[in-house]
């Protein structure tokens, strides 16, 4: 399965959650997983202030509780926040009920009705729970792959530029852990996109 962006079937199968923005001729949509993260975050938001560029961080609870201060910062920028659950889980090994609590309890520190599963891995009941709950779900179009060090900044780069088209939801992480990858491919997706008319704008 091509990961990088989700076939047909899958996207018909979890058809109540957003995968991409249509009717958006001119415009993409970053999206930062994983934060906040000390330095990498703050680096990100600097990024995105020499491109004039908006984007969306979904954030983990317990980082948003252990870093207040840079989770104010992408407020103060203009970006917009999701949830990512407060713990990290795995949807489709967490049952229902712990899952939904999860993601209850980062939303005591994550001021969003927007969520995005880690891992993009979420059952459909837990779908249907956080729905009734009030939450609006984003999956991607494009995944960057910039978490994986087994592969550099020329193929991370690569899969963002064969795959981005209008409306597109671009998934990047703003972690340590895909720091190398990050530093080196977002500059150029931001310059490139740029160049070529596109406006970057946070979900809504």
């Amino acid at each position: 399965m091509n990961i990088h962006r989700p076939p047909k079937w899958l996207r018909a199968l979890y058809y109540s959650v957003d995968w991409k923005i249509k009717d958006q001729p001119n415009s993409l949509y970053l999206t930062f997983d994983d934060g906040p993260t000390p330095e990498v975050t703050e680096w990100v938001l600097d990024q995105l202030d020499l491109y004039q560029a908006k984007a969306t961080f979904f954030c983990i609870g317990r980082n948003v509780e252990r870093y207040p201060e840079i989770y104010s910062k992408i407020f103060e920028k203009g970006h917009g926040v999701g949830n990512h659950t407060y713990s990290h889980l795995k949807g489709w090994q967490t049952p229902t009920s712990e899952y939904v609590d999860d993601v209850e309890l980062a939303s005591q520190f994550i001021q969003s009705s927007l969520f995005r599963p880690p891992y993009g891995r979420i059952k459909r009941r837990q779908i249907k729970k956080l729905k009734k709950l009030g939450y609006r779900m984003f999956m991607w179009d494009v995944l960057s792959e910039d978490y994986n060090a087994t592969i550099g900044p020329e193929k991370c780069l690569g899969y963002v530029i064969k795959y981005t088209e209008a409306g597109s939801i671009i998934v990047f992480h703003d972690s340590v852990k895909a720091s190398s990858n990050l530093y080196a491919v977002l500059p150029t997706v931001l310059k490139y996109y740029k160049e070529k008319g596109f406006v970057f704008r946070e979900l809504k």
